[in-house]
């Protein structure tokens, strides 16, 4: 691996970015800051939300989103604040994800599942938010883990297991988690190091930051850390765990929405235990070299065919070598 692939979204444009770096430090937009794929041509609602990639084991990608436009009426693509009533269904109150599947991160096949297109008893849903992919070495499928909740009650993260084409959900949510409290936690990432599962959320307990639970298991019997191992005053969100290529460290990346402009903010680790500062873009060590305000994203590793190949097809002059 000679590179890192960083996706991410914007408020502005409900649209999907990706940036490349080659140290994991300094990360440069393909697209000089403008979208790669626009979210009115992929999803339901116009508009994405909360990219996550994952390089599954037999090296394809996959890119999961969340099919939400929480400007829609603002700029005319619906006549009503939200898809579905607030009152009854709650803020933003989707029902599913735009999925998409690549070899070769240019050319992507689309789909869009939608939970109660899948099951039938899941039209009360109120949201299905942040889905993030991974793979279960235990059952040997992919599995696909979202924030959901039922109504305009708390919002809670599930897992479904989902099919190899990456367009069809295969079993029904099932919680993942239990907080110890009754509030709404989102925004799962779930990394595994050894023999453990380490998964960062978000509890919207107090102001919303970054807590980690531990598991031997990938979906199930993860034991709550009330740390929080963020380090902002103001609120964030979306935690994403990537690696440093040839190192034992892991980066643990969020998106503080409490500040603006919005920003990301990181920190460093060998142990999951003990974490150093990094700051955040532009303002310490992490640079974003030509785009700003980005939101919600997700880091994976590339090799440096793959990431000139991307770099190139945008007209990106970039050596991986």
């Amino acid at each position: 691996m000679k590179g890192y692939l960083m996706v991410y979204f914007k408020d502005d444009d409900h649209s999907l970015h990706m940036a490349l770096s080659k140290d994991g430090y300094s990360f440069t937009d393909i697209n000089a800051g403008k979208a790669v794929i626009a979210g009115d041509t992929i999803a339901e609602q116009k508009g994405i939300r909360d990219p996550h990639i994952y390089r599954g084991p037999g090296g394809t990608f996959y890119l999961a989103m969340t099919d939400l436009h929480i400007f829609a009426k603002r700029d005319g693509l619906r006549d009503t604040e939200w898809q579905r009533p607030g009152e009854e269904f709650g803020w933003g109150n989707n029902r599913g994800f735009v999925l998409m599947k690549s070899d070769d991160l240019i050319q992507w096949d689309v789909a869009q599942v939608s939970l109660p297109d899948a099951f039938s008893g899941y039209d009360g849903i109120g949201c299905a938010w942040a889905p993030e992919t991974t793979f279960d070495e235990k059952e040997g499928k992919l599995m696909l883990y979202y924030t959901m909740r039922w109504g305009n009650g708390q919002n809670k993260m599930y897992y479904s297991y989902i099919n190899d084409a990456f367009d069809s959900l295969l079993t029904e949510p099932e919680l993942i988690f239990e907080y110890p409290k009754e509030v709404s936690f989102i925004d799962a990432d779930i990394t595994k190091v050894g023999d453990k599962y380490h998964m960062f959320y978000t509890p919207h307990d107090g102001i919303p930051g970054i807590k980690q639970a531990v598991s031997s298991s990938i979906n199930k019997d993860y034991q709550y850390d009330s740390v929080w191992y963020d380090t902002e005053p103001e609120a964030s969100e979306a935690p994403n765990v990537w690696k440093r290529i040839g190192e034992e460290k892991w980066v643990l990346m969020y998106d503080i929405y409490g500040i603006q402009p919005h920003n990301f903010g990181f920190r460093e680790t060998r142990d999951f235990e003990h974490f150093d500062d990094l700051g955040h873009f532009n303002e310490g060590v992490m640079q974003a070299t030509n785009f700003s305000s980005p939101k919600h994203g997700a880091v994976v590793h590339l090799t440096g065919p793959e990431a000139e190949k991307l770099a190139t097809h945008w007209g990106l002059e970039m050596d991986f070598e």
